[in-house]
């Protein structure tokens, strides 16, 4: 438990590092993913942000080497197009005021005068829904 509380510390004091060195680049455009050896991963939302993050590699490279005294001297930047992103709420669409008329709802009915019984109970149940909206 004690190494993951220090390595979110780690990522946090390395994130801050990111926004000094680059501040124009939006905070959610990118995130620090994992730390692998002395590899850490830099996921962005586009190929555009990656390419920004490109031109800054080296200097955030030796900040992080000098930050963590050389646990860190590699950087891997991936694109990640679904990052951060908020959820998409559909919309809370009206009920449907009348979806079926009552001629359909009395040729329901017809059809299940000489239907099985479990479909006559559904075809009668499925009419009567329709009726209700008159």
């Amino acid at each position: 438990m004690a190494h993951i509380a220090t390595k979110t510390n780690s990522l946090a004091s390395l994130s801050d590092t990111v926004k000094e060195i680059c501040p124009d680049i939006p905070d959610d455009a990118w995130h620090l993913g994992n730390i692998k050896g002395d590899t850490i991963v830099i996921e962005v939302k586009s190929s555009v942000w990656s390419q920004r993050f490109q031109f800054e590699r080296f200097s955030l490279a030796q900040a992080f080497n000098q930050q963590t005294n050389g646990a860190i001297s590699r950087i891997d930047i991936s694109v990640m197009p679904f990052l951060n992103k908020a959820e998409i709420k559909q919309p809370v669409l009206d009920k449907p005021k009348k979806q079926m008329s009552v001629q359909s709802a009395s040729e329901l009915i017809e059809v299940a005068k000489n239907a099985p019984e479990g479909l006559r109970q559904k075809l009668e149940k499925l009419a009567s829904h329709a009726n209700k909206t008159k």
